[in-house]
């Protein structure tokens, strides 16, 4: 179908999932928990819409990778998109991230998974510039045209310039950083809670980029090769509809189809000029997930795209095998997670 369009994804399904206070500070888009609700209510709310995500996908013609996770320390675990990459020709980018109880979501398990079932030639990780402060957290911080090959970045402490340029020249990217900013002159913290890119459709707040000149640099590269460009107001940014992100599912005959993933909040905030823009090109499928966004987040941040080649069924086994020997001191179960030690004892 297209490189923009990946037809697997990982979740992490957290079990004790909270808005995170450590993000709270330049998140706009987070939320506190209404009163008198209490952690275990609020968890057990967001795990049932984390389920309800997979499920949609998986019945829209989706490969859903889910991995569990109990630990209480990482609150913000279901956004597994700000430290991992994935792209065309094997290669996976793990990337440094600004709070500090966010750097021990990257696991290993997610990594062994994606060389026991994928074709991964290189990782480059990002996470070595943590101790220098400069941070690009994924595709929160970038949104990434697979096909042009361009990454769009608002500037902000999560986004920086130079590892940007950095992850652009290991990947071959084009940069396009610009500012952008609410109405009270808060710089987004994200670049992808202001729009999407798809094959044929991009969602973007243009809007929200004051420099007029660098606005309607972006709306060109965007538009470049043909591809419609749907504006979303602030208002429609802040109901999330720029969180979402493009796949490449079935139709309910079994087609290949381009899926548009948004929330049903995100759904909701859409004109019918805009709907009709991008029902052009994709299918929308939406889902109600109002506990997650209380994070300062939605749907594309939940989702981390495989634009990785399968490996086929029958030599997976074999080739796990040899991502053991390389791997020996995080050896990985035909299923591509890790062997824990006393598995490794009772073995």
């Amino acid at each position: 179908m297209s490189a923009q369009a990946p037809s697997a994804v990982i979740l992490v399904r957290a079990s004790r999932f909270l808005p995170n206070p450590a993000t709270a500070a330049d998140n706009a888009f987070q939320a506190d928990v209404p009163p008198g609700e209490s952690d275990a209510v609020v968890a057990a709310r967001a795990l049932s819409e984390m389920d309800a995500v997979a499920d949609a996908l998986r019945a829209v013609g989706v490969r859903v990778h889910v991995f569990d996770d109990h630990d209480h320390t990482r609150p913000d675990s279901v956004f597994p998109n700000n430290w991992v990459s994935t792209h065309a020709g094997g290669a996976v980018a793990v990337f440094p991230m600004y709070a500090s109880n966010r750097r021990h979501e990257r696991r290993a398990d997610v990594l062994e998974m994606l060389k026991s079932q994928y074709r991964v030639q290189t990782i480059v990780d990002y996470s070595g510039l943590e101790p220098d402060g400069i941070f690009l957290e994924g595709t929160g911080a970038m949104v990434l045209d697979h096909v042009s090959r361009v990454a769009y970045a608002a500037r902000s402490h999560r986004a920086d310039t130079q590892v940007l340029e950095r992850f652009c020249t290991d990947f071959t990217y084009e940069p396009m950083s610009f500012d952008a900013v609410d109405a009270h002159g808060v710089p987004v913290y994200h670049t992808n809670v202001m729009g999407c890119v798809g094959t044929e459709v991009a969602l973007m707040a243009l809007g929200m980029i004051p420099d007029e000149r660098r606005r309607e640099q972006v709306r060109e590269r965007l538009s470049v090769n043909g591809r419609s460009v749907v504006e979303l107001t602030e208002e429609q940014v802040r109901e999330f509809a720029g969180n979402a992100v493009e796949l490449c599912g079935r139709t309910p005959e079994g087609r290949r189809c381009y899926l548009m993933v948004m929330s049903a909040r995100a759904r909701r905030s859409l004109r019918p000029d805009q709907v009709a823009v991008i029902e052009e090109s994709c299918r929308i499928v939406a889902v109600d997930i109002p506990t997650i966004e209380l994070a300062g987040g939605s749907v594309r941040c939940m989702i981390a795209g495989i634009h990785l080649d399968r490996r086929p069924d029958d030599v997976a086994p074999g080739l796990t095998q040899a991502v053991v020997a390389i791997n020996e001191d995080h050896p990985v179960t035909p299923d591509g997670h890790l062997v824990d030690d006393d598995a490794r004892r009772d073995a």
